[in-house]
């Protein structure tokens, strides 16, 4: 089964052709990061008016790449919750005109079970179930996926998302948006323990704080210049990664051992930070679990990995109508 996948929840316009959930026919994605950066952060607005300038070309090129016409897919998928609410909209209602014009099914996907789909992708053998992190710029989750179609949370962030606080951190140490990559960089350059920073705790053991970390490293660098001192910043980036990578295997692999699984998934963007697939590694390693990391490629937002997830939807009879409207915040078990 062939299946055109759009995603448009934040400020990537991406297509994508998949086949039977396992394999990229054809992946395009058009970011628009250079653009936000001059803002510090994402402006919903200006995503969605790129989305709309952008998504015919993408998704002719990746018809185009896969060597299909619209004609030729199965079915049309779309990521439709949660994200942002105008950004949305643009891939929605594209998705909704395709599909009706063609006469093919549509496929309502959640953004975050697309996240966990990535992996089916890169790991033929991985199947339900498993427990997985999903950590991005808008969600930090742990969730037991019991099948293809079935979530339960175990644990989420009460605040701020991980990504969210990396961004928020590096832009306070002088990097540009978005700001995990340029962490990820310096703490290869600094010492560990220069600096010691809180690991927020939580009434729900598998809930994630982050925003006392992000207040603490902003904290640290304003007492810094108030008192005429220098950071250290790569040192400083080195210990804030290895914080948030702590707190994250940490309570995700207490999880693992409580709940029972012996294989665990991470997944979102967070999943490309080296200092996090490092400790989360040697912490699965550790404890005799089986650990299914996405290939970087996999990481960011993308179609291909909404297209994977959308053939269990599919095959689970989740099908839309001209009836399917965005939503901006949808629980991933609902």
């Amino acid at each position: 089964m062939d299946i055109l996948a759009i995603e448009t929840s934040c400020d990537e316009t991406a297509a994508a052709v998949v086949r039977d959930g396992r394999e990229i026919i054809s992946s395009v994605v058009a970011t628009q990061i250079e653009e936000h950066r001059l803002y510090g952060g994402v402006v919903p607005e200006i995503a969605s008016r790129r989305h709309c300038e952008s998504i015919c070309a993408v998704i002719a090129e990746a018809l185009d790449k896969a060597g299909m016409t619209a004609a030729d897919v199965d079915a049309i998928a779309v990521t439709y919750a949660p994200g942002l609410i105008g950004a949305l909209l643009v891939g929605v209602n594209y998705a909704k005109s395709l599909a009706f014009g063609l006469g093919k099914p549509l496929i309502p996907v959640h953004h975050i079970r697309g996240h966990i789909a990535a992996n089916y992708l890169a790991h033929a053998e991985l199947e339900p179930p498993f427990l997985c992190l999903a950590a991005s710029g808008g969600h930090s989750h742990i969730i037991e996926v019991s099948d293809y179609t079935s979530f339960r949370t175990i644990g989420r962030t009460i605040d701020d998302a991980a990504g969210e606080c990396f961004d928020k951190a590096a832009r306070a140490m002088g990097f540009p948006y978005p700001g995990g990559v340029f962490i990820d960089k310096a703490a290869k350059q600094g010492e560990l323990g220069k600096y010691h920073l809180p690991k927020p705790h939580t009434q729900n053991p598998y809930d994630f704080s982050f925003s006392g970390l992000k207040t603490a490293v902003i904290n640290l660098i304003h007492n810094a210049k108030q008192k005429g001192g220098e950071i250290d910043v790569n040192s400083l980036a080195a210990c804030f990664q290895a914080t948030v990578s702590e707190i994250l295997t940490e309570k995700f692999i207490a999880a693992a051992l409580e709940y029972g699984h012996k294989s665990i998934v991470l997944a979102g963007g967070v999943a490309a930070n080296s200092g996090l697939r490092e400790t989360l590694q040697a912490a699965a390693d550790k404890n005799g679990i089986k650990l299914y990391l996405p290939p970087l490629s996999l990481c960011g937002d993308n179609a291909a990995m909404i297209g994977a997830q959308a053939f269990y939807e599919f095959q689970n009879g989740n099908i839309a109508d001209e009836a399917l409207n965005a939503v901006a915040t949808l629980s991933i078990d609902s």
